[in-house]
């Protein structure tokens, strides 16, 4: 994630933000904290993201953004955190457990 002073371009994984997240809902997601802090036209955001779905690799690109903002201007930090865009998305896959199919599915039950 590299952020610096420019026009406001906004590259993911070098491709354009509307190239690289083609619904309207992800890119607004990903420019949420430059529109929360006021940087929307003054800074370049250039971002590498991988693994996940393209969903989960907005919220990323998302919560990216807000902490290097945060590196940039520490007086936005109590703005940021408010509105939410500095908790990171903790949820993870649950590991497969012994005599089980999957995590939480069970081997179908027989009677006789």
């Amino acid at each position: 994630m590299i952020v610096r002073p420019g026009s406001g371009s906004f590259e993911v994984n070098s491709q354009p933000l509307d190239e690289y997240f083609p619904r309207q809902l992800l890119r607004t997601l990903a420019r949420q904290p430059l529109l929360t802090a006021g940087y929307e036209g003054t800074v370049d955001v250039r971002v590498r993201v991988h693994g996940g779905g393209i969903s989960g690799q907005a919220g990323a690109v998302r919560h990216g953004v807000a902490r290097a903002l945060c590196e940039i201007d520490p007086a936005l930090r109590p703005e940021l955190k408010r509105r939410g865009l500095l908790t990171r998305d903790a949820r993870k896959k649950e590991r497969r457990k012994a005599g089980l199919k999957k995590a939480r599915k069970r081997p179908q039950f027989s009677k006789r």
